[in-house]
């Protein structure tokens, strides 16, 4: 099983774009707090970055009504992919691919309201040959 549920807050807004085929695909990342204890017993605090990918009907949703700063539920699967920087060398990108996102934010603190909470989309691929960044 392939599954991933984040509580975060956008580090970005939501960036929209589309693959040539006309779907609708938007990209923007998470930043998730956690607490934990060194060996010593002091408290330590951390953040991990994490890049969420929504597609179709969720990806315009986001586009629309995600701001920077946000608190988000994020469920959905990891996802890798290959590509080569800018130096030439060849890296592995771990993201999120979204499936499920319900806002956290209190309504009267967004800049944006939703009719629904809950924002679900069908993150499959269809007939995409090829991921479209």
């Amino acid at each position: 099983m392939n599954k991933i549920m984040l509580i975060g807050n956008l580090g970005r807004d939501p960036e929209m774009n589309y693959t040539p085929n006309g779907v609708a695909v938007a990209k923007f990342s998470l930043a998730v707090s956690y607490v934990s204890k060194s060996p010593t017993g002091e408290r330590q605090e951390g953040t991990e970055w994490f890049n969420i990918i929504a597609w179709r009907d969720l990806a315009e949703r986001c586009s629309t009504y995600l701001k920077k700063g946000q608190k988000v539920f994020i469920e959905g699967r990891l996802a890798t992919r290959k590509y080569t920087d800018k130096t030439g060398v060849e890296r592995t990108a771990v993201e999120v691919i979204a499936n499920n996102m319900e806002f956290l934010t209190p309504k009267d603190r967004q800049s944006s309201t939703s009719s629904s909470d809950i924002l679900s989309g069908d993150d499959s691929l269809g007939d995409l040959e090829e991921h479209p960044f």
